[in-house]
């Protein structure tokens, strides 16, 4: 199945979709992960009194919280509005966002009776997304729409610590202490990954991104062992629906050309390594994704629009490039610098 086949013509079209092929682009297209969030005070104002996965279950909010960036910033591409969590709270697990905190699971994956938890997703399971995409799409038109889903290891940690960690001791000595446990663990987690995804693709998006947030806590030699198979195994069940595919993590500056070995056709940067450095490292074939240190767009328009050349600079030399911070928008940035800055990326990079 070729990209032609399932992307309407005016996405398939559009400067993001080019730049996810490395094909020319009539500017370097921009959208920012996080875009649609706690930094737009009208995100606030429709999300009061809504608990967060409450919020990613309701199609039309979905549709409006997702649509709001791109309305206020003419950002390139839309993300689905949802979070990592949402397919394993639809296959049952008891778990919920707390605020300040993150998403926090009721009893944690430690054992090997305790896989019994991860059943099947199906379509059925979140029919509020194929909904809220179909109503996304026709409000879109030619803007493309991202789907995204969180990466095996990253579900994995959470589902093993219980909720966030900065150390990852009891996802690591799994790992480490039974292999057999985490491997057959992080399967589980792929095919439901997958199976997620392909609800998204089915029901419209134009393109996915796969976040392995945690990944830079991992060694090389472990990535390749313990996570890579299962990332892969996501990338591989998608690729026949011709969609560009992504993949990002958060400080995997030594991982990049074993995250880029996964599948994805595009591979995103955090701000800690520059775009030509990373493709570099990564090697020909691949486009890129990236990467403004978020923190930056809380200095002056000055000193923004500096960095932002030293980003679009970096990225001169490469085969295609998508525009966009090295992590998500942090929720006190002023929204005003997000629309300057896609403006800035837009007239400074036209062809």
């Amino acid at each position: 199945m070729s990209a032609n086949d399932t992307l309407p013509s005016a996405t398939y079209d559009s400067a993001f979709l080019k730049a996810c092929r490395r094909e020319p682009v009539p500017h370097t297209p921009v959208w920012f992960m996080r875009q649609a969030g706690r930094s737009l005070p009208e995100y606030r104002k429709v999300r009061e009194g809504v608990p967060m996965l409450e919020s990613c279950e309701r199609p039309e909010l979905i549709t409006e919280i997702t649509l709001q960036p791109v309305r206020r910033h003419g950002v390139d591409a839309a993300i689905f509005f949802s979070d990592i969590v949402v397919p394993l709270r639809a296959i049952g697990i008891d778990l919920d966002i707390k605020p300040g905190v993150g998403p926090v699971i009721a009893k944690p994956i430690r054992t090997r009776a305790d896989l019994a938890q991860l059943r099947d997703l199906t379509p059925e399971d979140v029919s509020y997304v194929t909904e809220a995409i179909g109503l996304l799409t026709r409000e879109l038109g030619p803007t493309p729409l991202i789907g995204f889903a969180g990466a095996p290891f990253t579900l994995a940690s959470y589902l093993v610590e219980g909720g966030p960690s900065r150390t990852y001791e009891n996802a690591k000595s799994m790992m480490y202490g039974d292999p057999q446990l985490w491997a057959d663990l992080l399967d589980r987690l792929a095919e439901i990954t997958a199976a997620f995804l392909k609800v998204q693709i089915e029901a419209g998006a134009s393109a996915v991104q796969l976040f392995d947030s945690w990944a830079g806590a991992l060694a090389p030699v472990d990535y390749r062992r313990s996570v890579l198979p299962a990332s892969a195994k996501v990338f591989k069940a998608v690729e026949g629906y011709g969609v560009p595919r992504i993949h990002f993590g958060v400080g995997t500056g030594e991982l990049l050309k074993l995250m880029s070995e996964a599948g994805a056709d595009v591979v995103g940067v955090d701000w800690r390594v520059p775009l030509d450095e990373a493709a570099r490292r990564v090697g020909p074939g691949k486009a890129f994704q990236g990467n403004l240190d978020p923190t930056v767009l809380f200095a002056s328009t000055e000193a923004v629009e500096a960095k932002t050349r030293e980003v679009l600079d970096s990225a001169a030399g490469l085969e295609g490039h998508i525009f966009n911070l090295g992590h998500g928008v942090m929720p006190s940035t002023d929204p005003d610098a997000l629309t300057r800055l896609v403006e800035y990326v837009h007239v400074n990079t036209a062809r």
